[in-house]
């Protein structure tokens, strides 16, 4: 009898720290069990050995920032089956998108003795921009068992089962205390997606959003207690240009209090 053939996954990297991928191989135990259930056939974060594709299910991390970037993905897009973006990066433009804000010239000026060798596009836009992406995992970096649920809902044609409610819920769930409502710190969780276990409020800080906004989610009320709180426009517009910044919900209400 034939041996059942391994499904085929790629890893591919864009503009990124490289964060999200190393989530996959802290993944320890569980990547074992990935590794048995798939065939790693292009992660160059794990193994120089390259399987050409195409591919059951592309993982890709980054946002796209070159004109060679924007062509690659279109060349990955149709050699994979499935298509999952990982990381804030990839799904909202990561903190290289701060540029889609300000003029990348002046930046290259600062920055590089040689700015004329620079060559990028004026924005950093995550991969849903330029191609069909089938799900979008966010964080920076991502959850890991979040990212094994993805695989595998993927390789098994059902929906992944991730959280859409925000990071409220798993303070809740912990029993912390709101450090807006008693300590008075201005946090992001109440218009954050859940899934990092409301980390920075269990010590003590507000949330920084880097999970993306959550499905339902009102910026504007939440910015209204930023002010009661005496945040001035310029504060606000800082709290909201993160690890997500250019996602919809927050890039409106930053600029709408930018001066």
């Amino acid at each position: 009898m034939a041996a059942t053939k391994k499904p085929k996954l790629a890893v591919w990297k864009f503009a990124s720290c490289d964060g999200c991928q190393l989530s996959l191989l802290d993944c320890e135990d569980e990547l074992l069990a990935v590794a048995g259930a798939v065939h790693i056939a292009n992660f160059p974060e794990a193994s120089r050995a390259v399987v050409r594709g195409p591919y059951d299910l592309s993982l890709v991390e980054g946002s796209i920032t070159t004109s060679h970037d924007a062509e690659r993905i279109h060349r990955i897009r149709r050699m994979s089956r499935r298509l999952v973006v990982i990381g804030a990066c990839a799904t909202a433009g990561g903190i290289q998108a701060l540029r889609n804000f300000a003029d990348v010239d002046r930046f290259k000026q600062i920055v590089y003795p040689h700015p004329e060798y620079i060559e990028c596009l004026a924005k950093s836009t995550p991969i849903a921009d330029h191609v069909f992406v089938d799900f979008e995992l966010r964080g920076c970096p991502i959850n890991k068992y979040q990212l094994i649920e993805v695989v595998s809902a993927v390789l098994n044609d059902r929906k992944p089962n991730i959280p859409r409610y925000s990071v409220c819920m798993e303070c809740k769930r912990r029993g912390n205390v709101c450090v807006m409502v008693a300590s008075g710190i201005p946090c992001l969780g109440p218009v954050t997606q859940a899934g990092c276990g409301a980390l920075c409020p269990s010590y003590n800080r507000g949330c920084f959003a880097c999970f993306g906004p959550a499905a339902t989610t009102n910026p504007h009320a939440l910015t209204g207690c930023f002010e009661q709180q005496g945040m001035t426009g310029d504060a606000i517009v800082r709290t909201f240009r993160s690890f997500n910044a250019t996602a919809e919900p927050f890039r409106k209400q930053s600029e709408a209090y930018e001066q």
